[in-house]
């Protein structure tokens, strides 16, 4: 069983060769406290899906990998070979040692994970309702209602948005050189404005992904610095009416530095247990500094709501 007041999760993991965009990623879902005491306390294996049709050494394989990474009395790095061969057989596209991108990466992930903890194994048929004439925070209601008959987890990563997403790809708004998060974040939603109605709160986890690589050409990227708050990032302007919590804290960024042809992940993170801020660069775990958090090379950021912040 997990002690808490031995544990600190300042582990690295082994690069297997450029994996280092998989290990940027699982840093931050292990700096993630509800998944990672979710994993910790095996709440994993009450939700796992036993239907005969459905693989579970995914979710098996995370929880031994978070449950290593936060127990090891060792300061050496972990290998999480055991693990990459769970996700490349979920998803064949990570089979090899080529780099990926850390956004799809987790994407894959918190798909995957889903279906291995989804606990409704007989799923109604899909039927259209309108709910367009209802008030958003009806119509927020209806949506989840719906979604959770064909959808029910508790690991952390869902949403009550209308439609459930695992982050916001947020584009980055033209500036001289600096533009601010809320600016990518208003740009966003004036373009969605004529598509859907406002999301709603809730969120205990806010993944934000800055679309730093063009979709048409993924040799180019965006190096704007994008100025993020640590702290109380503000979003009730774009919540349901009647939301009070919608402000967020950071924990978590996943870096990208260098061009698309020879970049390299790292990963930022705050230590759920002491606050405290470390570099995680695949082996390597080093203390920082809050100021340092703040790059030009941030470009997965992670939130988590402040009133279930324990800092």
């Amino acid at each position: 069983m997990w002690n808490s007041k031995s544990a600190q999760g300042l582990v690295g993991l082994k690069n297997l060769g450029n994996t280092c965009f998989m290990n940027s990623i699982l840093q931050c879902l292990s700096n993630t406290h509800s998944l990672r005491d979710y994993c910790l306390h095996n709440s994993h294996r009450r939700d796992l899906n036993n239907n005969s049709r459905t693989n579970t050494a995914l979710m098996e394989e995370f929880a031994k990998l978070m449950q290593t990474m936060w127990t090891s009395s060792s300061s050496e790095a972990v290998s999480p070979s055991e693990f990459k061969t769970q996700i490349q057989r979920y998803a064949p596209r990570f089979v090899g040692y080529n780099q990926q991108d850390a956004q799809e990466f987790l994407r894959f992930l918190l798909d995957g994970l889903h279906n291995e903890v989804n606990r409704v194994t007989v799923r109604p048929r899909g039927t259209v309702e309108d709910f367009d004439h209802l008030p958003d925070e009806e119509r927020g209601k209806k949506m989840w209602s719906k979604y959770l008959e064909r959808e029910d987890i508790h690991c952390g990563f869902c949403s009550t948005v209308f439609d459930p997403f695992w982050d916001l790809s947020l584009p980055i708004a033209k500036g001289y050189g600096e533009v601010s998060l809320m600016d990518c974040r208003r740009l966003y939603h004036q373009r969605r404005r004529p598509r859907r109605g406002r999301e709603a709160d809730m969120l205990q986890i806010l993944v934000l992904h800055l679309k730093r690589f063009s979709e048409a050409r993924r040799t180019s990227k965006l190096s704007t610095f994008v100025n993020f708050p640590m702290k109380d990032l503000d979003l009730r302007e774009f919540a349901s009416e009647n939301s009070i919590n919608a402000v967020y804290n950071l924990y978590a960024v996943s870096n990208h530095s260098g061009t698309t042809m020879g970049g390299h992940y790292t990963a930022y993170c705050r230590n759920p247990n002491s606050g405290e801020w470390y570099t995680f660069n695949d082996s390597r775990v080093t203390p920082m500094s809050s100021s340092q958090v703040r790059s030009s090379d941030a470009y997965v950021l992670f939130y988590e709501l402040a009133s279930s912040s324990r800092m």
